[in-house]
């Protein structure tokens, strides 16, 4: 059986009405996969290893794994996790880490939003900032969760360096790469304009490993919306001008060869 069809499978099962918006969007749409795989080509090759960081139902992993990369997916949500087991079940290149990735190994108070869980987030700030904010005040923090915690040192330590590390964790990106203590050749975190102070912190956090150039896609586009590559404070600043109704987008970095 194929990713698409366990994936179809699941959104049937009443075990995951908690995640089938997710699972509908994500999964099943031809184009945006194509589209998907030809922005993460441009950083991930056959043979590569790529960190997915806050993997939610696993749609990224099913790209890079078409790109023939092996995966460390790391997803605190016992749901999702579960959605990503039985979607990759017969993956040996797919290692899933139950997990929130943080600043240390020290458990982190997960902040569950059972209505729309792909906000669920491990940053109090990120919940307070969403609170009365254009476009997100029908979003609640329902439940709370402690759970296991990991860093990138640590993944690299045991899984070796990736090519790519892609961050998607809703407003905590800048405490992920406070765990980071390498130079990495490429990574993306995801931005939004409710927190653009947490998008500065990642632009400083990546320049000050090394030289970078920085570009970017809006939403859901899978498409690099700057012709030109620019410097991590250019795009600081491009992010600081953004209207609120921009909502959210990633920053994609990648190093410069040392000279």
């Amino acid at each position: 059986m194929t990713q698409i069809a366990r994936a179809a499978t699941l959104k049937t099962d009443p075990a995951y009405a908690a995640i089938r918006r997710s699972l509908d969007y994500y999964y099943g749409d031809t184009g945006q996969d194509a589209a998907m795989d030809a922005l993460y080509a441009q950083f991930v090759r056959p043979g590569d290893l790529v960190f997915d960081i806050g993997a939610h139902v696993g749609d990224r992993i099913g790209s890079f794994r078409r790109l023939g990369a092996k995966v460390v997916a790391v997803e605190p949500q016992p749901l999702c996790a579960r959605a990503i087991r039985e979607i990759y079940a017969d993956d040996a290149d797919v290692i899933l880490i139950e997990a929130v990735c943080g600043a240390s190994e020290e458990p982190v108070l997960l902040f569950v939003n059972s209505a729309n869980p792909t906000v669920t987030t491990a940053s109090t700030e990120f919940v307070a900032a969403a609170d009365n904010a254009g476009g997100w005040h029908q979003e609640v923090w329902d439940a709370e969760m402690r759970v296991p915690a990991v860093t990138l040192d640590g993944l690299i330590e045991r899984y070796g360096t990736p090519a790519f590390v892609k961050i998607d964790v809703e407003g905590y990106e800048d405490v992920v790469l406070s765990g980071l203590s390498h130079r990495l050749p490429a990574l993306s975190f995801e931005f939004t304009t409710i927190q653009r102070d947490v998008a500065q912190r990642c632009l400083d956090r990546t320049a000050a490993s090394g030289a970078v150039l920085c570009n970017r896609a809006m939403g859901e586009s899978m498409r690099l919306e700057l012709g030109e590559w620019v410097t991590p404070q250019t795009m600081a600043d491009q992010i600081m001008a953004l209207p609120h109704e921009a909502n959210a987008g990633d920053v994609y970095c990648r190093a410069l060869p040392a000279r």
